[in-house]
């Protein structure tokens, strides 16, 4: 619940910081008085929205469950929305009013919205009021601070019993983790004097519990320690109750120490535990660990007596899993898929012969255990309920349609959500809501890091620190603490090695959606969802858009179009009812020109347009003055207004077309022109694709806070320029340089490294043929595209240690290529294209040790399979493209005993278009843009007829 007040006092911090009034000045003098006091509550709003947000943070680990605060913590949650709306409608009505040109357009606003400026005050009244109930509230119900010892957290007693059900579990229900448990034991056995943490790390319902408690009990285990002990920490523990349960179980009852251990203070209680273990060979299992700091006293406790001793936590946190000694992690994964269906058939039909599913439910059996997505204890349970169901078609198959409803509202199945829900509400307040934030998204829908990190930002979300950390920063770091927390699952990583894209367990975003839709906090529609609530304030459509025939919020700030398939019609009117939205994204819709309604939408963050038919993005862009990203990537637009260096917030600007997916032709980005001065454009951090001239290549040296870069139609005459206004760029990473046309020579031979690159793109041809020294150790991926050069560069390019992507394509001119032992060793990808003289390439053994793609497009001159392919024992694929019809017969043929390691093989030509389609152009839209790129480029082709 706090994190939607740490939201709204955010905003109300931004507005007091940023002197709102000072700005406005007398440009709307007729609403003086209301501006002057609106700053005034402001600041009230402030303090108790503050003391409000303390008083939940110290009660709410203590009121789970209680339902009356439940119900107060819900009128809390309205209040703030409330405040959020009146401070997000005030800055609306201000951007209004000073952005209007003319001084009659803006006489006319202001008259026109007089009445929204007087409904204000008496929102602010009625906030005030609500306030007050709620403290009024909270005494009448007797909602308060519980009492308890400092340093301490209260355990409550039903918390223990889903960790105790599971360490009942007998070892012949285990299915699955054979490995795992094979390797705790082996860890358990070893020999090995000091004493050994040991970690079990997953999310919460993957069985941690269940595979320690199999080694645990294992008595060829247990005879081989003198004591051992297993107790439960959970998210709330008394130290000192935790303490006393621990000696209870080590040491005999009926001694003097446990006898007397009641009456004993933590430090005494450690004492005693030392002084007990010291010479003994102990195994100690802490299960269900939340966070270090029950570590800081424990770790004194647990004796290093170099006995062989073994500490076993069990944990959801990768910080907690750090304690362990050196590598002894065990991160447990979701079941395979043939062990969940053994584990629900031994569930669900265990009084059947052998445990075999009926073929009559077959089908819907296999349907819901794919909902379950490999985790144990969903599969368990519900299939346990289901073991008492009829064996009826019609009664499983609606079990299944109303799965996300029973996670809701069916008590036997309360057990996953509050597995589940316990990761939640450990979330701190700036985490909380983006984390909600994730659950917009469709069923196993790939999260990407830079975009979602873009709309938690233009939402409020993620922190300014002021500190020369972005935004951008943070929300990744945001991302790696969700992570940590087994909450989100990295499904891909860039040649960086940082993570690109997340997934969400379908069972965690059904939880999520449901807390997400309850506290109205947003909606996916189409998703089981058939109604949009008027207090939603996100929405995102999944399917099913042309069935939303009403529409009555208008509190959105979020609105994600993920069915590209309505009518632009449709899309013009919906907009028409959210005029305080932050968020607006019509990625792969039909639509031909910029709804007129989105130039009036004062407050907006975030605005992508990519996939579009759009041909022209009108002046009146100006008025979007709060506006962080556009993205107008592969839309038709070939040339930005002047106005849009008025968007002085632009943080991201991307604004291009790909000509030749392939990326073999100098020309295959489209070049757009940016007319005006872009010097304005200070928080610009990625820009791209920009035609270079004159002027603004020695107007981009004002952009220091700029990341990416890619430039296209660069002259000669522009490089030193270009270059001086690169180097005020200190954290530039990512560049991409093209030439105007085949024939411009570029000359690099006198500049310098950029430090900080690790991306650089550089095409074009270069003067005498030569490599210039541009080119920093820290690259990780490079390209070079028709540069002409005479001597053999793969030598210049073997100190680069960290480069794990290299393309060459047009860009040699000689007959050798020679790959040497010991060269680029993290180097994962190689493409050579289009070098019309090469015919032959030198691969020695020990070379390129980690290389998992290989590419050879166009190079009509090697006839023969370079035999140094055999020692690329990492290769995973290959692919080739125009190749000579002499090295596909030695491929089949002579030379297929050299690539026999190789599992996947594609030949294809460049003519073909089906075949460039299905193994480039759709996996680059997947990669780059999510799956609806993909079932957006297949409606388009379908609708061509091709």
């Amino acid at each position: 619940m706090a994190d939607a007040l740490f939201v709204v006092l955010r905003k109300v911090g931004l507005f007091l910081g940023e002197g709102a009034l000072e700005r406005i000045g007398t440009e709307i003098i007729e609403v003086a008085p209301i501006l002057t006091n609106f700053e005034h509550s402001m600041k009230q709003f402030q303090g108790e929205l503050s003391i409000l947000q303390a008083f939940i943070s110290q009660v709410s680990a203590h009121k789970d469950g209680d339902k009356a605060f439940d119900a107060w913590l819900d009128q809390v949650r309205d209040v703030s929305h409330e405040v959020e709306d009146i401070i997000d409608e005030y800055a609306y009505l201000t951007a209004q009013a000073v952005d209007t040109r003319s001084f009659f357009k803006r006489k006319f606003h202001q008259i026109k919205n007089f009445a929204s400026w007087q409904k204000l005050p008496i929102q602010i009244t009625q906030v005030e009021a609500r306030i007050q109930r709620l403290a009024e509230m909270r005494n009448r119900y007797g909602i308060s601070v519980v009492e308890q010892d400092k340093g301490s957290k209260l355990q409550q007693p039903n918390q223990l019993c889903k960790s105790d059900s599971a360490y009942l579990t007998d070892n012949s229900d285990i299915v699955g983790n054979v490995d795992e448990i094979a390797i705790l034991t082996q860890w358990l056995l070893e020999e090995k004097q000091e004493r050994t943490i040991i970690a079990i790390l997953g999310m919460g319902g993957l069985g941690k519990t269940t595979v320690t408690s199999s080694v645990y009990k294992n008595q060829n285990i247990r005879r081989t320690f003198d004591c051992y002990a297993w107790v439960t920490l959970s998210q709330t523990y008394q130290a000192e109750e935790l303490l006393r349960e621990i000696i209870n179980q080590l040491i005999d009852q009926r001694t003097g120490m446990a006898s007397g251990i009641v009456t004993m203070s933590r430090v005494r209680l450690v004492e005693a535990i030392q002084s007990y273990l010291q010479d003994k060979k102990y195994m100690i299992v802490l299960d269900d660990v939340w966070d270090k700091d029950a570590w800081l006293f424990l770790n004194y406790a647990f004796a290093r007596n170099n006995c062989g001793s073994k500490v076993l936590m069990t944990t959801r946190r990768k910080d907690v899993s750090s304690l362990a000694a050196d590598s002894y992690v065990i991160e447990l994964r979701t079941l395979r898929d043939a062990e969940s269906w053994e584990l629900f058939c031994k569930k669900a039909f265990r009084l059947s012969t052998n445990n075999v599913c009926p073929e009559n439910l077959t089908s819907w059996a296999k349907k819901i255990v794919a909902r379950c997505q490999g985790l144990p204890l969903a599969i368990v349970t519900i299939g346990s309920i289901l073991s008492y169901r009829e064996l009826e078609e019609h009664a499983w198959k609606f079990f299944y349609n109303q799965l996300s409803w029973q996670l809701a509202n069916n008590p036997e199945l309360n057990w996953i959500s509050n597995v589940l829900n316990l990761s939640l509400n450990d979330l701190p307040s700036y985490l909380r809501s983006c984390f909600l934030y994730c659950s917009l998204y469709p069923e196993d829908y790939k999260i990407k890091r830079k975009l979602i990190s873009r709309l938690w930002i233009a939402e409020g979300f993620v922190e300014e620190r002021g500190d020369g950390t972005t935004m951008e920063e943070v929300a990744e770091y945001y991302l790696r603490e969700l992570t940590q927390r087994s909450l989100l699952q990295v499904t891909e990583r860039n040649a960086c090695g940082r993570p690109r894209t997340f997934l969400m367990h379908d069972l965690v975003r059904d939880v999520t959606s449901i807390i997400a839709k309850r506290e109205n906090f947003g909606i996916g529609y189409g998703d089981g969802t058939t109604h949009v609530a008027h207090e939603a304030r996100r929405l995102s459509i999944q399917r099913g858009a042309k069935y939303l025939h009403s529409l009555a919020s208008t509190r959105l700030r979020s609105f994600i179009l993920f069915d590209a398939g309505v009518p632009s019609s449709w899309i013009y009117d919906i907009l028409s009812r959210f005029r305080l939205l932050r968020v607006l994204c019509l990625r792969f819709t039909d639509i031909e020109e910029v709804p007129g309604v989105v130039t009036e939408l004062y407050n907006l963050r975030y605005l992508d347009f990519s996939h579009t038919k759009l041909k022209k993005i009108p002046p009146s862009f100006r008025k979007l003055v709060n506006l962080q990203v556009l993205d107008l990537r592969f839309s038709g637009v070939e040339e930005l207004p002047v106005e849009i260096t008025m968007l002085t917030n632009l943080r991201h600007l991307f604004v291009f077309t790909v000509h030749d997916i392939q990326e073999r032709s100098l020309n295959c980005f489209s070049a757009t022109k940016l007319p005006g001065n872009i010097c304005y454009l200070k928080n610009l951090q990625a820009l791209y694709t920009i035609s270079a001239n004159k002027k603004l290549v020695s107007q981009l040296g004002n952009l220091t806070l700029m990341r990416s870069l890619a430039i296209v139609e660069v002259h000669q005459s522009y490089t030193a320029e270009l270059w001086n206004s690169l180097t005020e760029m200190p954290n530039l990473s990512r560049l991409f340089i093209s030439a105007c046309d085949a024939n411009e020579i570029l000359d690099l031979n006198t500049l310098k490294p950029l430090p900080n690159l690790t991306f650089f793109w550089l095409a074009g041809k270069l003067e005498g043929g030569v490599l210039p020294s541009i080119f920093s150790e820290k690259l990780v991926r490079l390209k070079l595209d028709w540069s002409g050069l005479k001597k053999d560069p793969i030598k210049s390019f073997c100190h680069m240690l960290n480069l794990v992507d290299l393309c060459l394509s047009g860009a040699y001119a000689g007959e050798q290529l020679s790959f040497c032992t010991r060269w680029f060793p993290k180097l994962k990808s190689l493409q050579l294209a289009d070098m019309d003289h090469l015919n032959w390439i030198e691969i020695e053994d020990g070379t390129m040790m980690n290389l998992h793609l290989l590419e050879l497009a166009g190079l009509r001159n090697l006839k023969a399979v370079p035999v140094g392919i055999k020692y690329l024992k990492t290769l995973h694929k290959m692919f080739l493209t125009d190749m000579s019809n002499e090295f596909i017969d030695r491929l089949h043929g002579s030379d297929n005993h050299i690539v026999q390691h190789i599992p996947d093989i594609h030949n294809f030509d460049s003519s073909d278009s089906q075949a460039v389609n299905n193994l480039i152009f759709l996996p680059y839209l997947a990669k780059k843009f999510g799956p609806g790129a993909i079932n957006y480029a297949s409606t388009k082709r379908g609708s061509s007829g091709s």
